[in-house]
């Protein structure tokens, strides 16, 4: 589906069904150098089973045009003014590493408008060392490879999603070769540098849970190197979050599918406590 936001083209999947503003929504958000496709699974499903679907190309990214946001916030602003474009009042929020910060803070910006927060392989503050900011800005595709190592937790893990002969590293390596590239090619920007410098920056995510109005699960990966389940505490305690540890690293969607369709059936579906 395509959309105008703030005057450049969105893209935004919807799970194989065409878009019903009438029905509950599920948005859902990528994380550094990915898009929409990382959610193929979960966004079938939902759209399948009673729900809408926006599953979006964040700004820079992939079928979206117009330059990445300078932060978590602009970001977020951009997220809301997505769902005006698709005519959604309310949905529920599912965000993946970079992108559960920019879900956080578009439900403490609209928290009327936001009905659950999920926030998969997350962590707040979300650092990134020095050394990988450095790889990233001057070696990107070392970065990619040393990001693709830490974010799956075994060397040979078996292929769940999308099939037999998946091959987990390599089909994350070459989805964030194409994105970076893309990138490169049409706005002459590093958008690994990007991603990473907006996750670093990121400091507002305490105030930002202050403002949250609903319900809140964390989806984590107990074997996660990228967003350490220790790093959760603090921020999951203020959002009074339900914290539901898988057995997989940060990659969770393409690691353990089944296992976060399960949890985010629990988070979205389930009757409010």
């Amino acid at each position: 589906m395509k959309l105008v936001v703030d005057g450049h083209e969105a893209y935004a999947y919807t799970g194989g069904k065409p878009l019903d503003p009438a029905l509950p929504c599920v948005v859902f958000v990528h994380g550094a150098l990915h898009d929409h496709s990382v959610w193929t699974l979960l966004a079938r499903w939902f759209a399948h089973h009673g729900h809408s679907v926006l599953a979006v190309d964040l700004p820079g990214h992939s079928r979206s045009a117009g330059a990445p946001l300078p932060d978590v916030e602009s970001t977020a602003d951009w997220l809301l003014a997505l769902l005006d474009a698709a005519g959604v009042k309310q949905a529920a929020l599912v965000g993946h590493s970079m992108g559960s910060l920019i879900a956080l803070e578009a439900a403490a910006r609209a928290p009327e408008r936001v009905t659950r927060l999920a926030m998969v392989g997350t962590a707040y503050p979300m650092k990134v060392s020095e050394a990988l900011l450095d790889t990233a800005r001057e070696a990107p595709l070392k970065a990619i490879e040393m990001v693709n190592a830490f974010s799956i937790s075994s060397t040979a893990s078996k292929p769940g999603f999308p099939g037999p002969g998946m091959w987990l590293h390599g089909s994350n390596r070459v989805l964030m070769r194409h994105t970076q590239a893309l990138a490169e090619r049409r706005l002459g920007i590093n958008l690994f540098a990007h991603d990473f410098a907006v996750c670093d920056r990121y400091a507002n995510g305490l105030q930002a849970a202050a403002q949250v109005r609903c319900p809140v699960t964390f989806i984590l990966g107990g074997r996660d190197q990228m967003t350490t389940p220790k790093t959760t505490r603090e921020i999951a305690a203020a959002l009074k979050a339900r914290v539901l540890t898988l057995a997989a690293g940060h990659s969770l969607m393409a690691e353990a599918p089944d296992a976060v369709l399960n949890a985010l059936r629990q988070a979205l579906l389930e009757p409010k406590r």
